[in-house]
């Protein structure tokens, strides 16, 4: 977190927190949804400015009860999410593997699934492992290095590192995992 977040923090501790204002998409992009757009339930517009983008990937973190948010200053901005809290990015580079997170950092996968939807989710070994749904737009290049049977199949990731490709249906994949999908659903209940 941003040491002037923790000073903001530590001189306004009361500030309301806010939910339904900003979206991780199911591409990993942040988007800003004013009133209109959360009531349209439309995802809305893709925030492109560089600066906020790092500020914003530098304060994101999870609370206790698994709802993801963005410390802004004094006040905590709870994420709704397209899908899963992180997304990642499969590359190639002569013949080697990467993934990115959305944050730019390097994602070392240690378990893969398949869900019923056809996404790809793969989770690291931090404690506690952080789940991420891999880009539609990889899932030609996933498709390259994984064998596929009627029970999962294998993610080839590396020559020491063949994942299993478990099963998990799409609705079952936050309550698994530990996190909110919506904070804003759940503040309105």
């Amino acid at each position: 977190m941003d040491e002037i977040v923790k000073q903001a923090l530590a001189k306004w501790p009361n500030v309301p927190h806010c939910t339904g204002w900003l979206l991780l998409d199911r591409r990993g992009q942040w988007r800003m949804r004013d009133d209109a757009t959360q009531a349209a339930g439309l995802p809305g517009d893709i925030i492109r400015h560089d600066a906020l983008l790092g500020f914003i990937n530098r304060n994101y973190a999870a609370d206790a009860d698994g709802q993801w948010f963005f410390q802004n200053g004094p006040q905590r901005v709870y994420v709704e999410l397209g899908y899963t809290p992180w997304i990642v990015r499969l590359s190639e580079t002569d013949g080697t593997l990467r993934l990115t997170d959305h944050a730019g950092a390097s994602f070392i996968p240690a378990q893969a699934w398949l869900d019923d939807e056809g996404g790809v989710l793969l989770s690291d070994a931090a404690t506690p492992p952080r789940i991420a749904a891999l880009h539609d737009h990889d899932l030609d290049l996933f498709s390259t290095y994984a064998t596929l049977d009627d029970a999962g199949g294998v993610f080839h990731f590396a020559a020491d590192i063949d994942l299993n490709l478990n099963r998990i249906a799409r609705g079952d994949v936050g309550p698994t995992f530990g996190f909110i999908e919506s904070p804003a659903a759940r503040a309105a209940s």
